[in-house]
């Protein structure tokens, strides 16, 4: 038997997203959205980025147009004179050609040497911790305890380098006071100083990478080499490129190992163009044709970046 409850005592079902009673439900309660709250938490940030980013590169920019100089007073702009004196300089073209070939002679061996550090720690060798340490610690040590170091083993008459030579019935080598021979120690220099840290890169992604595959290889019959080959290093391709994008750009800001060293020297072979920059503004005086310099460098940084970003994106 059916029993029928009294009119009026029953709730009523309310439209779509109310509740029973007739009140609107709410999706969070108490928390009510203030327009404009957000930019609060990011406002410090903003200010510094402003005040250390922002204004130092609009400053320089416009100190680039005028004849600005430490030794007079009066600035007057000059429009794009610097520029155009920057392209016709050729102190500028050759301090280029000495940034472009250390980031080639410095850039390559920092990531191959890196990758079979990386690979070799990988394979289970005895001893990781020690490995790991001495493969990483060079990278820890300041830039003037590396360049005294390797000012030591350079030394044409005491140096380890040109002893180890002398053994083996070799003549002396002028490590740094050669032409030819001095940009090719100041990258020997930074690859055994700076390679720990692509090394740390690639020791992490070869740690993150499946098993599955290359257990699923060794069943087959394929061989470590095999594996390696195509396996291990395909899956590695976006390491890679992220280990080779940030040495490229890191070699191509090198200043310190070089103005410590030879500081330019000798006859301006090793002169980067952060140096021929810091010359010019700080020993010629000339803030604005060295500011000119400086970005066309930073544009010239910004291709290559961009380019890099479109070879890597198009073999994804």
């Amino acid at each position: 038997m059916t029993t029928i409850a009294p009119l009026g005592t029953g709730r009523q079902a309310g439209p779509p997203g109310t509740r029973a009673d007739g009140r609107r439900r709410t999706g969070h309660r108490g928390t009510r959205s203030t327009p404009g709250s957000g930019l609060l938490f990011v406002l410090p940030f903003l200010l510094v980025f402003a005040l250390f980013m922002v204004w130092p590169l609009a400053q320089g920019l416009w100190m680039s147009l005028t004849d600005s100089s430490l030794a007079l007073r009066d600035t007057a702009f000059v429009g794009f004179d610097n520029y155009a004196e920057a392209f016709s300089d050729p102190d500028v073209w050759s301090s280029l050609g000495n940034t472009v070939f250390f980031t080639v002679v410095s850039s390559v061996p920092l990531v191959l040497i890196a990758l079979v550090m990386a690979l070799l720690v990988h394979s289970g060798l005895a001893g990781q911790w020690a490995w790991r340490l001495a493969f990483f610690a060079p990278y820890l040590l300041p830039v003037t305890v590396v360049t005294l170091i390797w000012t030591w083993l350079y030394q044409p008459d005491i140096g380890l380098a040109n002893q180890l030579l002398g053994s083996f019935g070799v003549e002396p080598v002028g490590w740094l006071s050669d032409e030819s021979v001095a940009m090719w120690s100041i990258a020997a220099l930074t690859v055994w100083w700076t390679v720990g840290f692509n090394f740390l890169l690639y020791l992490a992604a070869l740690q993150s990478l499946p098993s599955t595959y290359d257990e699923a290889a060794a069943l087959d019959g394929a061989g470590a080499w095999r594996r390696l080959w195509s396996i291990t290093l395909p899956q590695l391709r976006r390491t890679t490129a992220l280990v080779a994008m940030l040495q490229v750009l890191a070699s191509l800001k090198v200043f310190d190992q070089i103005y410590i060293l030879t500081k330019g020297g000798p006859n301006g072979s090793t002169r980067p163009v952060l140096e021929y920059v810091y010359d010019v503004g700080f020993t010629g005086y000339r803030l604005g044709y060295a500011s000119a310099v400086s970005y066309l460098f930073f544009a010239l940084v910004i291709v290559v970046s961009l380019v890099q970003l479109r070879l890597f994106r198009q073999e994804d």
